[in-house]
This record gives structure tokens, sequence and C-alpha cells, in this order.
């Protein structure tokens, strides 16, 4: 049965794995020293123009990790959302390996505002308080929902007046963006964030992501600090070779649209089981509902997903590139089955 749970549980996109097989015909130099590296990297500086700065990696904690890494001192503190990936499922990865004090904000649809961010900014210049160095938001957020341009650009600027850096998570970025119908450049570079990490592999690569510097400052002594991570992949062509792939016509935002479209068909066919209560936008490729604890059990028998909040019942369902109708008419007939067998 199709899985629900994750993009992560997807297969891999089939233009993803042939490019990954043309890569393994020859040798090719290591390090990222090979054609394939350099093709991809082009491919980014058509998005976002030449002024950048890209170093691939095998993962999106380490992309994460290493951006933030690049942008601060141990002594700084990292202000994000407390749905934030960095804060909830990095097993305090920024903690351990950069020392970074985490202060994560309540957020009702993940997101994150600036008169939020404002309250914690009296300990600038305070010697006794980790001081604020970086805002990282998330996009989408790790509800769903996404934030538009001109929340972005007022982060930014919130940002850089009091001497701080914006840090993206796009490990979503693709469904972002075709949300917002928007090139992803005018975003991110455009809008004024310093540091994003582009995801790849929860849009149809195997593995790997990619650390876009947009202010070449900050990279500085990077690729030493790859190293230092454990990220500088020996033979990079394997995932240099899927970046350009997934850049390539568009590939990157056909699969994205196909993930947003699917969840959109999810929540239509979803309001016919008036049992089901949305809990947020759907902007992207999730969605979140609450239902009855004894149909999620029944329904997690047959389909693999994730209980969101246990004391709300609440699921996460997750729809991508490779999520077909027909999966999810046999996935909503299933829980309308349960749920007359339920409540008969």
């Amino acid at each position: 049965m199709k899985s629900f749970a994750s993009d992560n549980t997807s297969r891999v996109h089939p233009k993803i794995m042939e490019s990954i097989v043309n890569a393994n015909n020859y040798d090719a130099k290591s390090y990222g020293y090979d054609e394939y590296t350099q093709r991809a990297v082009e491919k980014f500086k058509k998005l976002f123009g030449d002024d950048i700065d890209v170093y691939f990696v095998y993962n999106g904690t380490a992309a994460n990790i290493l951006g933030l890494s690049a942008i601060t001192n141990t002594y700084n503190s990292i202000i994000c959302s407390e749905w934030a990936h960095i804060n909830t499922d990095e097993c305090g990865a920024p903690e351990k390996n950069i020392g970074c004090k985490i202060i994560s904000l309540p957020s009702g649809d993940g997101k994150i505002k600036v008169e939020d961010i404002n309250k914690h900014l009296f300990a600038i210049g305070v010697e006794h308080h980790s001081q604020p160095k970086v805002i990282s938001i998330t996009q989408s957020t790790e509800l769903g929902t996404v934030y538009t341009k001109e929340e972005i650009i007022e982060i930014s600027e919130f940002a850089h007046k009091n001497n701080m850096y914006v840090h993206m998570d796009g490990a979503r970025i693709a469904n972002a963006a075709c949300h917002l119908k928007l090139d992803v450049r005018e975003f991110t570079k455009d809008a004024g964030v310093d540091v994003l990490s582009f995801g790849g592999t929860k849009n149809g690569m195997m593995f790997g992501e990619a650390v876009v510097f947009f202010n070449k400052n900050l990279s500085e002594g990077f690729k030493y600090r790859r190293k230092q991570f454990m990220q500088l992949h020996s033979k990079m062509r394997y995932i240099s070779a899927q970046f350009e792939a997934l850049l390539t016509d568009d590939l990157y935002l056909k699969n994205a649209r196909h993930a947003n479209e699917m969840a959109k068909y999810l929540e239509e066919r979803l309001k016919e089981i008036p049992i089901v209560r949305i809990t947020q936008k759907v902007e992207a490729n999730a969605i979140f509902a609450s239902l009855p604890r004894e149909i999620i059990d029944k329904l997690l028998e047959k389909y693999y997903f994730y209980i969101w909040n246990e004391e709300k019942n609440e699921v996460r369902w997750m729809t991508s590139f490779d999520t077909k109708r027909e999966d999810i008419d046999e996935f909503v007939d299933d829980l309308n089955k349960i749920v007359k067998n339920v409540f008969k």
C-alpha cells in the first residue's frame, strides 16, 4: 500500500535514478572536482545568480547544521519556531555540534513573526546571555504552511537591522515555490535570506542536499568546515548528478507541483468524512487532521503514517511526486469503511 507517512518514503524519481546510473559509467574526479558537480553548481547559479556559493552534503540535518555553523559562534542563539526541524527532529545536533542555544517560539501554524522574535532581543550586548544571531525559518513549514514573500522580507529586514542573519530550511522549498507561484530566488535571495538549505531528498532524490550562500563572505572556510563535519562525499558525483537532473527542465517544480496537487485532492476527498477535521491550511504537500483514536488505530493496520499529536489525536498525511489519485481514492475509501464499521 502507498505510504502517507512522509515524502521520505517515496521512491526515487526515475530520471534521478537514471542520473545515478549514468554517473556510474566511468571514472570521475573525486571530492567535487568532477564534471557533474560543476554542471550542478551551474544549475544553481541559473536559479539564483552567479554570486553564490553552493556545497553539496548527504542529508538535511547536515545542511542545516553546517549552514548555521558558518554564521554563528558558540555564544550565539538561534531563533526558530517550536516546530522547526532543528528544534524537534535533529536530536540536539545544533546544540551539540555548534554549541548554540536554540530559542523556540510558540507557533500555531509553524511560522514565526517579527513581534515574537523582537521579545528575545533584550539580551543583545549582555554578556550573561546567549547572543541572538540567526533567525531560522522553514519553507514550507513543518505544519505544511508557507511563508509569503512579504513575510520573509519583513523577517530579513528585521534581522539585518539587528545585526542578525536569516537561515532558511528549504527541505521542501520546491513545494513552497509551487504554492506561491514564484521563482525560488524571489522569496530567498531577493527576499534577504542569507543561507539556504536546498532540499532534494524529499523531492525525488535518493540522497543529497545543498547549502547555498547568498552572501559569499559567509562561506569563507566552509569547505574545511564541511570536511570536519564528515560531509565531504568522496564520490561527490552521485549527489551532484541527482541535482543536475532535478534542476533540469524544472523537474524539481514538476515533482513538487504534483505532490501539492495530490494534497489538495486528498483534502477535498477528506471533506466527505465529517468526522475528520483538518487542522492546518493545506498549502504544500501535508495534511494535518484530527479524528477519533479508534479510527486512527484501525487505519494504521493498513497504512503507514505518523500520529503528530497524541493528545489531540492529530495525524499527518504526506503526499509526494509519485502519489496517484487512485492511491488517495483507495485510502479515503478505506477510511470511510472504517468509520462506518466503528460507528455503525
